[in-house]
C-alpha cells in the first residue's frame, strides 16, 4: 500500500505517520532507558570495586590514597620472610622429644591425603635449647635468630589444605587455593593505600635460583585495581626492568611524555569513573616516573655503615655446599626491606629459595643438606634485620612474618632422610607491632605430624595479620561478582588472638 503525498488527504496521513513514530520512539526510548537501567542496577552486584552508583568519581580517583584503619594498632608495616618450599618445623623452632626417643621406629601414617603407609620417623639430627628469659625453642640451625627468640609469638599449631607446592603458595599468599583472587600485599593495599606516593605500596623480592610457584600470581592483585599488585624489585643493578627511558631522552622529556598520556586517559576515563583499571594505568605511569629517582635511591646502601652491613652478614662466607648462595644476597635484601618501611612502603615481601627441591626448603633429598644450605643463608640476615628494627625504634611499628608454605613430615623420605610435605601441622612466628613477644602458641601431636591444640587455619593466620595492621578481616572486602570478598573467604575466621598483645 502506498500514500500519495500530494492527495489532499495527505496531511492527515502525514500526522498518523508522524503519530505512530514517535509512539513507536517514545517506547523504543522508554524499554532502552529501562533495560539500560535494569541493567546498571542488576551489575551493580557484579561491577568490581565500589558498587555502581555507590561512590563518587573522586573516591577512586586513585587506587592507593592513605585510608584510615578500622581501629588504631601500632604495626605501620610489614615484612614477609618467605620460606619457599616449607621449612621443617621439627628441625628448627618445634622440638619433639618423643619424636627423638622414637627415632627410627616405623609406624602408621598418613603421608598425602588419605595415603595411609608404614613408614620409620626420623628424629631431628639437631640440637635444640630453651632461648632468652622466654624459654622457647629453637635449634642450632639458627645460632643467632635463636638471639632474638623473647621477641617472637611462635604459632606450632597451623594448617592449610593442600599437600602440593603451587596451590599451597596460594593459599599462603592469596587465601584461597586457585589463581585469580588478590594476594595479602595486595588487600593491604587496598585496605590502607600507600603512605609514599614514589614508592610502591607492595614491593617484592625474589631468590636468584628463581621464583616461587606458581610465578606472579603469589603477588597478583586478581580481580582489584592493578596499582595493588606487587611490584619486583632486584636487590642488585636496576632494580626495575626497563625503568630507565631511552639514552636520547632526559628525565624531563619522559615526564612530559607520561604527562600527554595521563592527559589522554583522564579524557578517556571521564564517564568511566567506575572501571577501576584507568584510575590505575594513570597512577602507574605517574609512580613509574618517579620510580626512576625513588627506587634507586632506596635501595642504594651506600650510606650505610661496615657495622650495619656486617650486622646483615654482608661478610660472611656461603656454605660448603654447591646449591648455597652467600648470605649477603638475603641479607641485601633484609636491608632494602628496611629501608623501603622507614619510607613507607606498606607490604614487603622476602622470598628464600628459588628453583626446586634443594634449591629452596623442599627437603625431600635430605633434610639436614636442606638445612646446611638454607640457615645460612638467612639466619644472620634476618637477625640483622630484627636488631636492626629494634635499635632504630622501628619494631613496635614493623611486623615481620617468617614461615614457608607448609611444614615437613616426621617420618623418613626415601634413603637420604628426606622429609615430604605437611600441610597438617607446621609453625610460623610473628614479630614486632603488636605482638605478644616470648610467646609459645599452640602445639602439634607429640611426634610434631599433626596440630592438635589451638589448632589454626591459614585464614585465621591471615586474619591475625591484618588485625595487627588495623584491619579487620569482616571489613576489608571488595565487590567483586555478586559477593564481598575477603582474604579468609566464606568460612568463618578469627585472629589468633593469643598471639596479640
Amino acid at each position: 500500500m502506498s500514500i500519495d503525498l500530494s492527495h489532499p488527504s495527505a496531511e492527515r496521513n502525514n500526522e498518523l505517520i508522524a503519530s505512530r513514530l514517535l509512539e513507536h520512539q517514545n517506547r523504543r526510548a522508554f524499554l532502552k532507558t529501562f533495560g539500560t537501567s535494569m541493567a546498571g542496577w542488576s551489575l551493580s552486584g557484579i561491577f568490581p570495586g565500589n558498587r555502581l552508583f555507590a561512590a563518587p568519581a573522586s573516591a577512586i580517583a586513585n587506587p592507593l590514597a592513605p585510608k584510615p584503619r578500622h581501629f588504631p594498632v601500632k604495626a605501620k608495616t610489614c615484612i614477609f620472610l618467605y620460606m619457599y618450599g616449607g621449612p621443617s618445623q621439627m628441625d628448627l623452632f618445634d622440638y619433639k622429644p618423643e619424636l627423638q626417643k622414637f627415632d627410627g621406629k616405623e609406624v602408621d601414617m598418613e603421608i598425602r591425603r588419605r595415603d595411609i603407609k608404614k613408614s620409620k620417623l626420623l628424629g631431628s639430627r639437631r640440637t635444640f635449647e630453651r632461648r632468652g628469659q622466654s624459654g622457647l625453642w629453637c635449634s642450632d640451625a639458627f645460632p643467632n635468630i635463636a638471639r632474638h627468640m623473647d621477641k617472637m609469638a611462635v604459632i606450632k599449631s597451623l594448617y592449610m589444605d593442600s599437600f602440593a607446592h603451587g596451590s599451597a603458595n596460594l593459599q599462603m599468599n592469596c587465601g584461597r587455593i586457585l589463581q585469580g583472587h588478590p594476594s595479602l600485599g595486595a588487600w593491604m593495599a587496598h585496605g590502607l593505600g600507600s603512605s609514599n606516593p614514589n614508592l610502591p605500596g607492595f614491593v617484592v623480592m625474589l631468590d636468584p635460583r628463581g621464583g616461587p610457584i606458581p610465578g606472579a600470581a603469589n603477588w597478583t592483585a586478581g580481580y582489584m585495581p592493578a596499582a595493588y599488585q606487587g611490584t619486583v624489585l632486584r636487590a642488585e643493578g636496576n632494580p626495575i626492568l626497563n625503568l630507565q627511558p631511552p639514552d636520547l631522552r632526559t628525565l624531563q622529556m619522559q615526564r612530559d611524555h607520561v604527562n600527554a598520556i595521563n592527559a589522554f586517559n583522564e579524557r578517556h576515563r571521564q564517564g568511566r569513573e567506575t572501571y577501576s583499571e584507568l584510575s590505575a594505568r594513570i597512577a602507574s605511569y605517574d609512580l613509574a616516573y618517579q620510580l626512576h629517582t625513588s627506587a634507586p635511591e632506596a635501595l642504594d646502601l651506600s650510606s650505610e655503615s661496615e657495622s650495619t652491613l656486617e650486622m646483615y652478614g654482608f661478610n660472611e662466607p656461603k656454605a660448603a655446599h654447591p646449591l648455597a648462595i652467600p648470605p649477603a644476597h638475603f641479607g641485601r635484601q633484609c636491608l632494602i626491606a628496611r629501608r623501603l618501611v622507614e619510607r613507607g612502603v606498606r607490604f614487603v615481601q622476602l622470598y628464600s629459595g628459588g628453583g626446586h627441591q634443594q634449591q629452596n626448603w623442599d627437603a625431600h633429598h635430605g633434610v639436614e643438606e636442606n638445612l646446611k644450605i638454607h640457615c645460612p643463608e638467612v639466619d644472620k640476615p634476618i637477625a640483622g634485620l630484627l636488631q636492626d628494627l629494634e635499635q632504630r625504634g622501628l619494631l613496635d611499628e614493623t611486623l615481620v612474618v617468617w614461615g614457608g608454605e607448609f611444614g615437613r613430615q616426621p617420618v623418613w623420605q626415601g634413603d637420604n632422610g628426606g622429609r615430604d610435605h605437611n600441610p597438617k601441622g607446621f609453625t610460623y612466628w610473628l614479630a614486632g607491632g603488636g605482638v605478644k613477644a616470648g610467646t609459645s602458641y599452640g602445639e602439634t601431636d607429640p611426634l610434631g605430624h599433626e596440630a592438635v591444640s589451638d589448632r589454626h587455619h591459614v585464614r585465621d593466620l591471615h586474619a591475625t595479620i591484618l588485625h595487627l595492621m588495623g584491619l579487620d578481616h569482616e571489613r576489608l572486602v571488595y565487590h567483586y561478582g555478586g559477593l564481598d570478598q575477603k582474604l579468609t573467604g566464606v568460612v568463618p575466621a578469627e585472629p589468633i588472638r593469643g598471639v596479640i598483645a
